[in-house]
């Protein structure tokens, strides 16, 4: 009797100590975090951020047009408050998906280069991207252009706009034209192939962005990758550094870098031996930073059934990375993103899952892997619906850009200065 009654003892204290572990071990709110008033609509989602060349932050997203199904918009925030909302297009034929989004950017020149996705027939994945360009920050745009011009009803998206490290720019992206009557991706998280017939594979592309707005020198990247992870992009002093989700032969699916220099691609060459496998594909893609020299990437992997969020950086213009860092501690969902700062720490934005709900979640890391302590942003819904969560640097401040889901669908932003060493706890 005394035994029984010392083990259920036992068993409360347990019990209670790993809720206490928990609790304690549960992110604080990121410091000094406010909310400023989004610029996007009700029933907006798809954000994305931009740190321009001149200062600003630039942010674009989709909502319902005034006068058709959907709108890309933007919007320009100057450290006080947001622009008026800028129309891009609006069109009764985008195809808005929760992981494939479309973006403004504004290059090194002043213009601004807008992507978007517009079906192309039938087929549940069959859409092409559309390019064009702005000389007046938003207010007019040039005719719409294609990056590709194979004309098959295929995929075309997750789409990656970079500065050259000339005066044009750059684009890579998706292209499904090899799979062309061989079934297509599917974006619930795996690629089903044609019933009875070989599937073909999904290609990594490039074309140039001249000062004149004509397209050219269409190159083919990568013969075999992901069908359905976003892509990323950064430019460096004297390069572009490219990562996206590779694909083997036998499906292991880990991160991969391309590099652009002195007018020529590099054969992509994976960042670190994951080892990854999984039959479809995970809609989880990379995110990089870059200073000029330095470059930090983030990725998500859940090899060997460990979800995990990685860090790696590298002092050679992507040429070479550390050994990656986990930043996660729990079960991350992944979708990141990442900003390297002028110290060389970097801070990494993520997804948690959670009992009830999702977490935004972001966390400083350094290069000798010392982390702050794990904050968070907002709480989020962890399906899709929520999207990826974005974040850029405005000086010595973080901008938040996010999809709330309850009760109504929309697009929230917030700020927040960044915290003083002396105020982090190191936890590494």
């Amino acid at each position: 009797m005394i035994r029984k009654s010392v083990n259920k003892v036992s068993v409360i204290l347990l019990f209670l100590y790993v809720s206490l572990a928990f609790a304690y071990s549960q992110p604080k709110p990121f410091p000094e975090l406010r909310e400023i008033g989004s610029p996007a609509s009700n029933g907006s989602a798809l954000p994305f951020l931009q740190s321009t060349p001149d200062g600003t932050i630039l942010m674009s997203w989709v909502e319902p047009g005034r006068r058709a199904k959907h709108a890309l918009r933007m919007a320009e925030f100057d450290g006080e408050r947001w622009s008026s909302a800028r129309t891009v297009v609006e069109g009764d034929s985008f195809f808005a998906n929760w992981a494939d989004v479309p973006s403004v950017v504004k290059l090194r020149d002043g213009r601004c280069v807008a992507h978007w996705l517009n079906k192309s027939g039938p087929g549940t994945h069959a859409y092409d991207v559309k390019v064009r360009t702005s000389t007046d920050g938003g207010r007019t745009w040039s005719p719409t252009m294609s990056p590709h011009r194979d004309g098959t009803q295929t995929e075309h998206g997750f789409v990656s706009i970079f500065n050259l490290p000339t005066e044009n720019a750059g684009l890579v992206w998706l292209d499904g034209r090899a799979m062309a009557g061989h079934g297509t991706a599917n974006h619930d998280d795996h690629a089903e192939p044609a019933a009875g017939g070989e599937r073909g594979s999904m290609t990594l592309r490039f074309a140039r962005l001249e000062a004149h707005n004509t397209i050219a020198d269409e190159v083919l990247l990568d013969e075999r990758i992901c069908e359905c992870c976003p892509t990323a992009a950064a430019t460096t002093h004297n390069a572009v550094v490219v990562a996206y989700r590779d694909r083997s032969e036998d499906e292991i699916r880990d991160i991969a870098i391309a590099r652009f220099q002195e007018g020529t691609w590099s054969a992509g060459r994976p960042v670190h031996n994951d080892g990854w496998n999984i039959s479809g594909c995970p809609v989880n893609g990379p995110a990089l930073s870059t200073d000029g020299k330095n470059v930090v990437l983030a990725w998500y992997t859940a090899a060997n059934g460990e979800p995990r969020v990685k860090v790696a950086f590298s002092d050679d213009e992507g040429k070479s990375f550390d050994d990656p860092i986990i930043v996660s501690d729990h079960v991350p969902l992944g979708r990141v993103d990442v900003e390297l700062l002028p110290d060389g720490s970097a801070f990494v934005l993520w997804l948690e899952w959670g009992a009830e709900e999702g977490s935004l979640l972001v966390r400083r890391v350094f290069r000798d892997g010392t982390m702050s302590v794990t904050s968070t942003v907002a709480s989020v819904t962890a399906d899709r619906a929520s999207g990826y969560p974005r974040m850029a640097r405005m000086g010595d401040r973080l901008v938040f850009a996010w999809t709330e889901t309850q009760p109504a669908k929309s697009v929230k932003t917030a700020i927040a200065p960044i915290p003083a060493l002396s105020h982090e706890v190191s936890v590494e």
